[in-house]
């Protein structure tokens, strides 16, 4: 499912317009990234959990070469998923 698709869905469940339930979409992705960028973590209960996690620095191969290469540290995104929705899921 695309966010077109997600938009199209909710709207028909809460019986608002494509437009308005575009911008709460929008709305709740732009919180929850600006709390990612901030170092933070946002919980829903029963979803899951994006938090924030650092990765260390690795040595690595170029897959083509077959040289050593160093893989420097990162901050990545990361989902968690809730109880509820792993059950729904499994």
């Amino acid at each position: 499912m695309n966010k077109a698709k997600l938009v199209s869905k909710v709207a028909g469940e809460v019986r608002l317009t494509k437009k308005d339930v575009g911008r709460v979409i929008n709305a709740i992705i732009e919180a929850i990234s600006d709390t990612l960028s901030n170092g933070g973590k946002v919980t829903l209960v029963g979803f899951g959990t994006f938090q924030v996690m650092n990765r260390k620095a690795k040595r690595g191969r170029n897959p083509q070469t077959g040289k050593e290469i160093q893989i420097p540290a990162k901050t990545i995104p990361k989902f968690v998923p809730g109880k509820s929705l792993r059950k729904k899921v499994k």
